[in-house]
């Protein structure tokens, strides 16, 4: 199973290549003003990205019954009446959101990668995206294909983009890692936040931030130890100065590309250091990971491709 285990920075590029031959479908959020838009994790992050220049109220598993009620008055009111639900595996905490979003009255549509799945029989609509195999958790085509579809950037172009920048010599040697990317791509942070924990959970740390929040005392303790990677754009302040890294991005850069662009540093990272997540994930998806969710049946330590 080890030997069918890749890393990030490998799945990153599988996925530009399977999009640079598979296009996802048109997404028109036109449809959808100020709708809820909920997901978990990574699913959550990829609808803050979505939905990133219009107006929605954003929820997750943890606080969404209590948004409905919060929201009750608006909702019957008329003035909200869409709930979009984001989940690449259509299972988990979906199927309940899109039960509650139904009684509280509001329209649903789901964004997912199985179309046949448990919530996928109960949404109003359905939007189903294709995805390449990968190993659990790490979600890039299943989210990419979505940011793919509301950005419409080229996979190719993304592709050349990242294979044609040089890494620092040094860049092995690191034991901290820290991003800094412009405010418009803030919503990218939380997601790098999530692959530090799935693949090196106390091991490493690896931080990020945008411009706006680097300036509140994120690096008031710098170290050798630490390289500041600055992509899109410059880094005068944050980090030791002969431990930065600065990216330069065309100008057209959007967010599937600097999703593509970090998520394949942080495979190098990972690439880097010991296996991690190689070593921990068949236990994680057979054990512990289900038994949280009240199942029986394991996890796919590679999740199926469609």
């Amino acid at each position: 199973m080890k030997k069918e285990l890749v890393t990030l920075n490998e799945s990153v590029l599988r996925a530009l290549d399977f999009f640079s031959e598979n296009k996802p479908p048109q997404l028109n959020l036109e449809e959808y003003p100020l709708p809820f838009v909920v997901g978990s994790g990574n699913a959550y992050n990829t609808g803050t990205i979505l939905f990133s220049n219009r107006a929605a109220v954003f929820a997750n598993e943890s606080n969404f019954r209590n948004l409905l009620k919060s929201f009750k008055e608006v909702i019957s009111s008329g003035f909200i009446k869409h709930a979009i639900i984001i989940s690449a595996s259509g299972e988990k905490d979906s199927v309940w959101e899109i039960e509650e979003a139904k009684k509280a009255g509001l329209s649903t549509l789901l964004l997912t990668c199985s179309a046949a799945s448990s919530a996928a029989k109960i949404a109003d609509k359905v939007i189903s995206y294709r995805k390449v195999a990968e190993p659990y958790t790490y979600n890039v085509s299943t989210y990419l294909g979505m940011i793919l579809s509301s950005t419409k950037e080229d996979p190719q172009k993304i592709k050349d983009v990242i294979l044609n920048f040089t890494f620092p010599d040094n860049f092995n040697s690191y034991e901290s890692y820290a991003f800094v990317l412009p405010d418009g791509f803030l919503n990218i942070c939380p997601m790098l936040d999530i692959k530090k924990s799935e693949l090196f959970g106390p091991h490493l740390s690896l931080r990020a931030f945008s411009e706006g929040y680097a300036r509140h005392a994120k690096f008031v303790v710098p170290s050798e130890k630490e390289l500041v990677i600055s992509a899109g754009c410059k880094n005068e302040y944050f980090g030791l100065p002969q431990h930065r890294w600065e990216i330069s991005l065309p100008a057209e850069a959007s967010f599937a590309l600097m999703l593509s662009l970090t998520y394949f540093i942080v495979g190098k990272i990972q690439e880097s250091k010991k296996p991690y997540f190689m070593e921990n994930i068949e236990n994680y998806c057979s054990d512990y990971g289900p038994k949280a969710y009240r199942k029986n049946e394991k996890f796919d330590v590679i999740v199926p491709g469609n």
